[in-house]
């Protein structure tokens, strides 16, 4: 779960993200089936304590099939819709990654699948 300030916009945000809609959407609470079992849910419950400049000590994870040009193409496709990017492609210990934020500052990093 992961929280956010205002549920309306968040749910915009993940669903032009992800190009899905939410199958829960409530003034407070939303989720979104991700496939494969995953749920990413969002909630606004504690929205007055969240602040957007506290440091994040935790990262959203999409770990995706397809490599380096996947990756690269969920990049390109998300900067295009104008995400805030946090951390440029780069090469790692696990691949070529990238890091966004979300509405919150939620840190959200696209990786590699290990296969």
């Amino acid at each position: 779960m992961v929280y956010v300030r205002d549920a309306a916009s968040s749910a915009a945000f993940y669903g032009e993200l992800f190009g899905a809609e939410p199958e829960i959407l409530s003034s407070r609470y939303m989720t979104f089936d991700l496939g494969g079992g995953v749920v990413l849910a969002l909630w606004s419950g504690k929205s007055r304590e969240v602040d957007p400049a506290a440091p994040r000590g935790f990262e959203i994870g999409l770990v995706v099939d397809g490599g380096s040009r996947e990756i690269r193409a969920i990049y390109d496709e998300w900067v295009g819709k104008g995400v805030e990017v946090l951390e440029e492609p780069a090469e790692d210990v696990f691949g070529l990654t990238f890091v966004i934020a979300d509405l919150d500052g939620n840190r959200i990093r696209v990786a590699p699948a290990d296969h």
